[in-house]
């Protein structure tokens, strides 16, 4: 392949890959490229120290960016062979993909890539109606091919125990003046293509109140009806809980999300009992095996989902 052939072919996989959800829309990754091979760096210049201390969900959200870049290499026809974590003194760099486009391209990763620009997350209440069992199925399915566990919580004592501890969550979280900040200083302006994005004007004013001002009980609240509400509430496990259990928790995560946007579900995340380090082991009794990743919400929105902003890819390229 002709280099300049490659150069945009690369470059139009990282777009696609950046689609990808992150914590506080903070999109964590970096990418480099060469001839048949594409890099993905995390970029903790980019990272949550209070939320997210131990890099966690920064972690996920490229596991998020690397499946994007799998179902992208594939709908391009490339077969990818994957090194995670490849280079040990090199603990940035979190994937190495090679693509070879004599060898046959997965099929079943090819046919999510419509859905990439139409995954949004919910942050409304979903409307009523059930999710079929059918495709509750798929759904749970395809976080097994990525090696990870989807335990949905059916039972109405645990969906409740659940979301208390969203509640909960939110409680411990808004009284903490640091973790305030570290928020506040994510709200930016839509044009900054980042962050918690909201109107020009009234960045500066969301900014001054939520740092000074504990609104856990009101978030609380309004968490607690959006989890309730929620068609379908799931757990995501990995067997481990290293950083290459959370590469994949990503990478299954994505999977699931562009499955259920096939169908037409969005999701919302409740991730304050993994956050939160005294309510993960109430959350961990919560399932049959392994250690808790994403609480997640899947459902049909009742509204068009406004899309949240991102960089333009010369920010993300290395």
């Amino acid at each position: 392949m002709h280099a300049n052939d490659w150069q945009n072919q690369a470059r139009a996989m990282v777009r696609r890959a950046i689609q990808a959800p992150s914590s506080h829309n903070t999109q964590p990754w970096l990418f480099g490229f060469s001839a048949a091979v594409i890099e993905l760096y995390a970029d903790r210049t980019r990272a949550l120290p209070v939320n997210d201390p131990d890099d966690r969900e920064l972690t996920i959200s490229c596991g998020c960016a690397l499946m994007n870049l799998r179902v992208a290499a594939a709908s391009a026809g490339f077969r990818v062979r994957l090194q995670c974590f490849p280079e040990a003194e090199e603990p940035d760099l979190q994937a190495r993909l090679r693509l070879d486009e004599a060898a046959n391209a997965d099929a079943g990763l090819a046919q999510l890539a419509e859905f990439i620009d139409h995954r949004h997350t919910c942050r409304k209440l979903f409307s009523s109606r059930k999710v079929d069992p059918s495709v509750r199925a798929k759904l749970l399915k395809s976080g097994e091919r990525e090696g990870a566990l989807w335990e949905p919580l059916l039972e109405k004592d645990a969906r409740q125990m659940a979301v208390n501890l969203v509640a909960q969550g939110d409680k411990i979280q808004w009284d903490n003046p640091s973790w305030r900040r570290e928020l506040a200083a994510w709200l930016h302006p839509r044009r900054q293509g980042d962050g918690l994005a909201m109107p020009s004007p009234i960045a500066p004013l969301a900014r001054t109140a939520v740092r000074n001002f504990d609104m856990g009980d009101w978030v609380a609240g309004r968490d607690q009806k959006l989890a309730e509400a929620a068609p379908l509430l799931v757990v995501l496990a990995t067997d481990g809980d290293e950083p290459r259990d959370w590469l994949l928790a990503g990478q299954a995560l994505q999977r699931l999300l562009l499955v259920a946007r096939r169908h037409g579900l969005q999701a919302s995340y409740f991730n304050q009992p993994h956050q939160v380090a005294t309510l993960r082991p109430e959350l961990q009794a919560l399932v049959n095996q392994g250690a808790p990743q994403i609480l997640l919400g899947l459902g049909y929105p009742d509204q068009e989902i406004t899309p949240t902003p991102r960089r333009p890819i010369e920010e993300v390229l290395v």
